[in-house]
């Protein structure tokens, strides 16, 4: 196995082939949304984008930017800067300036050594990992083996985070004679430690612990100049004592502003330089806007409408022909294109098929005459349910929420929707602890560019993680889980592969989701931000970015 430095290590893309594709189910012609639905819905009545709105709903001071200082409007509050638990892409972005990782993932998600100077395999359950010389925190002490053994061991008492659903299981430090040199040991061989280490964000290990951390030090080229958590605000000034190439800009500034017509105004006025996560129709306005660029690509996250899996075994929703015969009733072509304006793919698999490792698994057809057949045949008509989701989970997720309550509506099924606010509780039920609900929305990043990290997060799930409630919506499969778990110890690129695409199918098979979709990376920036370089897992590297004028 070669360092993250070397060609990448896991060469080509499986083609799916006669072996393993299944042919995709034919989705009849609709009519399509009507306009009156998209009035109801919110997509076209103007409600959220009246771009005449008041800037009320900004926080954060108020101002142009000056000429060395980019300014981020966040769709989502960034409450640390601390990935433990916030993990959502916007925030990664923030929180790489500050605090960084032994590996990164580049151009074409292929990893780069950031605080390592080499990360090889030197057995099949060992790393080898030296760490650069001269790499040092912003109050000028090194990083030194010690942090990445306490950070690891602070990642691993973290209750329900995602990141830890993304490892087979976490390696232990084993120090060697050489004070920058260490190995990374497991148990079974985890060939793509490298890339999933770029998620671990390296902090001193004495100011270190399981929660959140408030403070800032890190390594990397910002340091926290003011902060303040609560409305999601923060100011990052250049690091002068930064061990790597001198950052462009000399100041960050991060704001949360919840509404996207105030996100809008503060851009098109020059308030804002960046944008995430806008809506279609956000989009739209902005589109040909002098002074105004869109950043669009292909997309790495999976959006899904995800079924609650927690379900007592005499529950409708704990059949999956149930399951299935729910997803009939969903026009997904109807929806990518009148209320996510084709601003999204839909998902031909349980992941997304971009990555490494994915395959075509099969559809979501349209056909609400067999969805009613099959909810009375196995007596789940006249069904009701709770749909949850956070707001900012994907752009348009109200209006899709609604859209697919009404097309349930249409064979019977009756939803009652529920949105969380960021920050709020939804944790706790997505983990059963907060209340019943039947689907989620809910977004699912690739940091990895690998299928397998995301079969691995939302799929693997067992009965002794399900104890603790970490198993993806109560999801577990022992034979799936298995399968995986065979999958993720494959060192051979290529094996690993064939075996992934046989789970791809079992999982299908079982219908874990309503409905689901890939949406594209999308972000509006001022002209005057140059060298985005905007990565399909919809992040960026800050210390790329240059301002003109």
């Amino acid at each position: 196995m070669t360092s993250a430095a070397a060609p990448d290590p896991y060469p080509g893309h499986l083609d799916a082939g006669a072996e393993h594709r299944v042919p995709r189910l034919r989705t009849p012609r609709t009519s399509g949304i009507s306009r009156r639905g998209l009035l109801r819905w919110g997509v076209l009545g103007g409600g959220s984008l009246a771009l005449g709105g008041p800037l009320a709903g900004c926080a954060g001071p108020t101002g142009l930017p000056g000429p060395g200082t980019l300014t981020l409007g966040l769709t989502r509050s960034l409450v640390s800067l601390d990935n433990k638990l916030n993990q959502f892409d916007a925030a990664v972005t923030v929180q790489r300036a500050v605090r960084q990782a032994l590996t990164m993932l580049g151009p074409g998600l292929k990893p780069r050594l950031i605080l390592a100077d080499r990360f090889e395999m030197t057995e099949p359950t060992a790393w080898t990992v030296r760490l650069r010389k001269g790499v040092r925190y912003a109050d000028g002490s090194p990083v030194t083996v010690e942090d990445v053994a306490t950070a690891l061991r602070m990642y691993g008492k973290v209750n329900g985070s995602f990141l830890l659903s993304l490892f087979p299981e976490l390696p232990e430090v084993e120090k060697t004679g050489d004070p920058r040199t260490f190995r990374l040991r497991t148990e079974r061989p985890v060939p793509i430690l490298d890339r999933l280490m770029a998620n671990i964000h390296i902090t001193p290990a004495a100011a270190n612990e399981p929660e959140e951390l408030q403070s800032g030090l890190g390594s990397g080229p910002y340091r926290v100049a003011r902060a303040n958590s609560g409305a999601g605000e923060y100011t990052l000034a250049r690091n002068p004592r930064y061990w790597g190439p001198k950052p462009r800009l000399e100041t960050v500034r991060v704001r949360y502003v919840p509404e996207e017509s105030s996100r809008v105004v503060a851009l098109r006025s020059g308030e804002l330089d960046v944008v995430d996560t806008l809506s279609p129709d956000a989009a739209e306005q902005l589109t040909e806007l002098p002074g105004v660029a869109l950043e669009r690509g292909e997309g790495a996250r999976f959006c899904q409408l995800f079924y609650n899996f927690r379900k007592p075994k005499d529950h409708p929703l704990s059949d999956p022909r149930v399951r299935q015969g729910l997803a009939y009733a969903i026009d997904g072509e109807a929806l990518l294109r009148d209320v996510l304006a084709d601003s999204a793919s839909p998902a031909l698999g349980v992941v997304p098929t971009a990555l490494d490792g994915a395959v075509e698994t099969g559809s979501y057809p349209h056909d609400p005459a067999r969805a009613r057949e099959l909810l009375r045949r196995y007596g789940a008509d006249g069904l009701k349910l709770v749909f949850i989701w956070e707001s900012g989970e994907f752009a348009g997720d109200a209006s899709v929420m609604e859209a697919v309550a009404d097309m349930l509506g249409d064979v019977g099924v009756g939803v009652t929707l529920k949105q969380f606010q960021p920050g709020g509780d939804i944790l706790k039920w997505r983990q059963g602890r907060g209340g019943d609900w039947d689907v989620i929305g809910n977004g699912f990043p690739s940091p990895t560019g690998l299928a397998l990290t995301c079969l691995q997060g939302m799929y693997a799930g067992t009965e002794e993680k399900e104890r603790t409630r970490e198993a993806f919506m109560g999801y577990v499969f022992p034979e799936i889980a298995d399968a995986i778990e065979e999958a993720s110890v494959e060192v051979d690129h290529a094996e690993r592969n064939r075996k992934l695409a046989a789970v791809q199918q079992a999982v299908w098979d079982t219908w874990p989701a309503l409905w689901a979709f890939v949406p594209n990376t999308l972000l509006a920036r001022r002209t005057r931000v140059r060298d985005i370089g905007l990565l399909p897992t919809n992040s960026y590297d800050i210390t790329a970015v240059r301002l003109e004028g």
